[in-house]
């Protein structure tokens, strides 16, 4: 039985089309959730922070509810006020690298056909040339409809921010904000096993 389960970046998706596999329903409207980690002034390049999200109260594993992830945005903010320009954090280019996950890979980044890697994004810096860009990894990450959203069924959802490239540790604060457009969905019981099988045969 496979689940509804979108495998984001390896371009597989499991939707409710393949035989056996039962529509998702929505519980609730959409909502959002958020969560924020901080590299210091200070920080050396290829440093990486976590944060976690408890998640595990807003579904009822019994009535076999899963958290419909439907959109991943990322926020880089600079500075004690979150004013400050991205070229004050460094005087030599950067990466700001930001993953949000299903199981906890510590401080670790997971490569991009990992299937528990819900959304990530980047933002690179040219310093001497102030400029910005995030055309390695787009984001917002966009699902689509019910049927395409990723399901996460984990108590938790863990986010992973990193600081790479520059030669010199960081000058200011940067702040890595995850915004999480989700919903509660009711899954069959095949698929919610589907699901939670799926999570922990991937967590390695």
């Amino acid at each position: 039985m496979l689940g509804l389960r979108r495998l984001i970046r390896g371009g597989v998706v499991y939707t409710p089309s393949l035989p056996g596999v039962t529509m998702a329903t929505s519980k609730t409207a959409s909502f959002y959730l958020t969560e924020t980690v901080l590299l210091p002034a200070g920080t050396a390049a290829t440093s990486t922070v976590q944060a976690s999200l408890d998640v595990g109260g807003l579904v009822n594993i019994a009535s076999s509810e899963a958290l419909a992830i439907e959109q991943v945005d990322f926020i880089v903010q600079y500075g004690a006020a979150y004013n400050l320009p991205p070229q004050d954090l460094s005087a030599d280019d950067y990466t700001i690298v930001a993953q949000l996950t299903d199981q906890n890979p510590g401080t670790n980044l997971v490569r991009a056909d990992d299937n528990n890697l819900i959304g990530s994004g980047s933002v690179n810096v040219d310093v001497d040339n102030n400029i910005t860009s995030h055309s390695q990894d787009f984001f917002p990450d966009n699902f689509g409809k019910l049927s395409e959203a990723f399901f996460a069924v984990n108590d938790s959802l863990f986010l992973v921010g990193s600081l790479a490239g520059n030669a010199a540790p960081s000058i200011i604060d940067v702040y890595v904000t995850v915004r999480i457009k989700a919903r509660i969905a009711k899954l069959s019981k095949q698929d919610w096993m589907a699901l939670a099988i799926t999570s922990t045969a991937n967590s390695d």
